[in-house]
């Protein structure tokens, strides 16, 4: 017999999507892509944790007369690759190639005052619930994108796990491997010195037979054979081909250099993660503060901030170059995201507070028609003026479909059908030539 919402669930399947032909329901959305889905089989997002100031990178205002009383950008602008679109002084490699980029202008949302809230918007697409723990942006690709090498991860985290990078309803079989050291790579995948090899495969014979047990009396539980096949995963990860992604040695010395100092390494290491198969890779800027405070450029934070955008400048570029002549590029979705952004006007010691109403995300590669920017803010990149104004679903609209995923598919927490965006509806000038 039927409950409420099973019956529910059925009929919604027989008008919107009908029978498959296996006899089981399906639900689909009435809306559809009306072009074709993008080809990137990758996604690496670098992420600046803190809120990027807009005005001072990637969409450069008029400047300051004294960075304290008067609002405007910190730097001057300079022209790029692509007419009429400028960046900030400090993004000269950046500006060489803003032909195959584009910045995303007048993204926002209303989290403000917290940056962990802000931060799970931009990495979950949709605000915190009470009732449904939703899977982050990496975890949906995974989850769509079949693996391409079950020997690597395929979504890893450069940097500090936080609620917003979670498999949520999906399970541990969409979570990320995440890395701080990234010199040497997990240490839970390295054998200890004292253990030889035989006393680790009679470990892992006990470990089978445990494993077997425990989902033989679990058998009705999902998340007990998700958690199973995650933990065998990981005895997969403990071989050569993700442990040596970690020799970077192994790379000649001038692309090594050209990526710059620790940040650009990860950028390098995530190239290598991607050249073996990984899916989705994130990297934090934030693992030091090379300016004090990172991107949250309160106070004196924005003393130093040209450090931070010369250092993301130098190995974005290095990281453009390097994918261009692996023949990646045109597969690999690049994304530079931040929670929220910052306000013109400067703060009692000199710095910003937080701003979410018009900012900046980038975009690159990926087999996108690229335009240099998309949408106008006004004169102190604070407020949508003209294009297109940005909701967080359709940024993830726009980057779920660059991946070739279908932005209106709905998948299922449980028996409850939940569509992959919240209404989010794709920038289709990314698509369009």
């Amino acid at each position: 017999m039927f409950n409420r919402r099973e019956w529910m669930a059925g009929t919604a399947g027989l008008v919107a999507g009908g029978l498959l032909g296996n006899g089981q329901f399906s639900l689909a959305s009435e809306k559809q892509v009306d072009f074709p889905l993008g080809k990137a089989e990758h996604c690496l997002m670098i992420w600046l944790g803190g809120g990027a100031a807009q005005m001072d990178t990637f969409d450069p205002k008029r400047q300051t007369s004294d960075g304290r009383k008067d609002p405007g950008s910190a730097y001057r602008a300079i022209d790029t690759a692509v007419p009429g679109v400028q960046l900030c002084e400090h993004l000269p490699n950046m500006a060489r190639l803003m032909e195959r980029t584009t910045v995303l202008r007048t993204v926002h949302h209303d989290e403000i005052d917290e940056h962990a809230a802000a931060s799970y918007r931009m990495h979950i697409g949709r605000p915190t619930s009470g009732t449904v723990v939703y899977p982050s942006l990496g975890s949906v690709i995974t989850h769509e994108k079949p693996s391409l090498n079950d020997k690597v991860p395929a979504y890893v985290l450069m940097g500090y796990p936080s609620p917003g990078r979670q498999p949520g309803f999906l399970g541990p079989e969409y979570g990320f491997v995440y890395l701080t050291d990234t010199g040497s790579g997990p240490k839970g995948l390295s054998r200890p010195p004292r253990i030889t090899e035989l006393r680790a495969n009679r470990r892992l014979e006990l470990l089978k037979q445990i494993e077997q047990k425990f989902v033989a009396s679990h058998g009705d539980e999902t998340n007990a054979a998700a958690y199973v096949s995650a933990t065998r995963k990981g005895f997969d990860l403990a071989g050569p081909e993700f442990m040596d992604v970690f020799d970077l040695e192994k790379e000649p010395a001038d692309i090594r250099n050209a990526y710059g100092e620790e940040f650009g390494q990860r950028c390098l290491l995530a190239r290598r993660l991607i050249e073996r198969g990984s899916r989705f890779v994130e990297v934090s800027f934030n693992l030091t503060f090379v300016n004090g405070t990172g991107w949250d450029t309160h106070n004196e934070g924005q003393l130093k901030q040209h450090v931070l955008i010369q250092s993301l400048d130098q190995a974005f570029a290095a990281l453009m170059k390097d994918l261009e002549q692996k023949k990646l590029l045109e597969k690999t979705l690049i994304v530079i995201s931040t929670e929220f952004g910052r306000p013109a006007t400067f703060d009692g010691g000199g710095g910003r507070g937080h701003h979410a109403k018009a900012f900046s995300v980038v975009t690159a590669g990926g087999g996108l028609q690229h335009r240099g920017a998309i949408g106008v803010t006004d004169d102190l990149a604070e407020h949508h003026a003209e294009g297109p104004q940005l909701s967080v679903p359709d940024l993830f609209a726009t980057l779920y479909t660059a991946m070739g995923i279908d932005p209106y598919r709905i998948i299922y927490a449980g028996d409850r059908p939940v569509p992959l965006t919240d209404g989010g509806v794709p920038l289709k000038e990314l698509f369009v030539s």
